[in-house]
């Protein structure tokens, strides 16, 4: 129908891996249930995904298993099946494609933009989840809005299994008066940053000046965060197909690794992968990204470009070996990470 107006949907999956593990395992269902590593709480892993019965005890994403079991010593802990969660993944994503006049911006396995023209965005929403449910048995939530930034903030009012509108309209009623980290992309160390100017809340960065901001945080992150602020930015999702620059693989060890051997072996194998990856893209890898997190939990990255680039294992090993002896650094390490950065493909990204 001529005149309809323009809406992004952001439809994000509810407790997602876990919702996928709960359709084949009903009995958990209620239950404090972690999806995390290979399910073993004593192990070095993170939490990937917590029940909301997880949640309320504190256990949340990112989270150490043997922190969450502390917090819940009830909990069902779950090793992560990624073959599972991409088939369930692709299942919504084709749902969603299949929307009359959808475009589809996929921000990760468990979420998407959704841009459509309708003039009842509300029961438009009503409508994907009921979709999503007929084809996967799973639930999501979904946030209305007039731009992609509205939209994304806008599902978490509406988790679990609902829907909530964010527009120009209720923008600053809703946000104003909440703290910047509350919004999409600002984190703590933004948000103590922004507090250092004075900036607290929303609506204080709604109505920054601009010339503090890019005198903080530079020409072009600067008017970003003021956009942020008020809930601009772009309105319409864009359904290009991704294009990876880079693939990285990396470990956390259940044992330290306490010498240079060990930590080269390690990195060998992390190599080996990284080209089994970049060799299916055909982009060759021409720079190397290094990630060592020493005991306790201290992180540091180096990169390093290539002379030319290359798929040789041991090219891209040997630099990341060197890469970790130039910090000259004896600590322990307990994750180390290997990234092979590709030549872009012809035409650029």
């Amino acid at each position: 129908m001529d005149g309809e107006a323009h809406w992004v949907l952001h439809v994000d999956m509810d407790q997602f891996l876990v919702a996928v593990e709960l359709l084949r395992r009903p009995e958990l269902v209620g239950l404090p249930v972690v999806v995390g590593g290979r399910g073993d709480p004593t192990e070095r892993a993170v939490v990937s995904t917590a029940s909301y019965e997880a949640r309320a005890r504190g256990v949340r994403s990112g989270l150490a298993l043997k922190l969450a079991k502390r917090r819940c010593p009830d909990a069902v802990f779950l090793p992560v099946d990624f073959p599972v969660y991409e088939e369930a993944s692709a299942r919504v994503m084709e749902t969603l494609r299949s929307l009359p006049g959808a475009v589809v911006e996929v921000l990760g396995w468990d979420e998407a933009f959704v841009g459509i023209e309708t003039d009842d965005p509300l029961t438009t929403a009503r409508a994907i989840q009921a979709a999503v449910l007929e084809a996967t048995g799973l639930h999501c939530s979904v946030g209305i809005g007039d731009t992609l930034v509205r939209a994304k903030i806008a599902t978490d009012f509406g988790k679990p299994q609902g829907t909530f509108l964010l527009t120009r309209d209720n923008w600053m009623e809703v946000m104003g008066d909440r703290p910047t980290t509350a919004l999409w992309g600002v984190g703590t160390r933004i948000g103590a940053r922004l507090q250092s100017i004075g900036i607290r809340t929303v609506a204080d960065l709604a109505r920054a000046d601009e010339a503090a901001l890019v005198a903080e945080f530079g020409p072009s992150n600067g008017p970003h965060l003021g956009r942020l602020g008020r809930g601009g930015g772009r309105a319409k999702p864009d359904d290009t197909p991704w294009v990876a620059r880079a693939h990285g693989r990396e470990t956390t060890y259940q044992a330290d690794l306490t010498t240079p051997v060990e930590v080269r072996e390690a990195l060998r194998e992390l190599a080996e992968r990284v080209v089994d990856d970049v060799r299916a893209e055909e982009r060759p890898v021409q720079r190397v990204h290094l990630k060592v997190r020493f005991v306790p939990f201290f992180t540091v990255t180096r990169i390093r470009k290539l002379p030319e680039p290359t798929y040789d294992v041991e090219v891209i090993a040997r630099t990341a070996f060197e890469l970790f002896l130039a910090l000259d650094d004896v600590r322990p390490v307990r994750l180390l990470g290997v990234r092979g950065e590709m030549v872009p493909p012809d035409g650029g990204y």
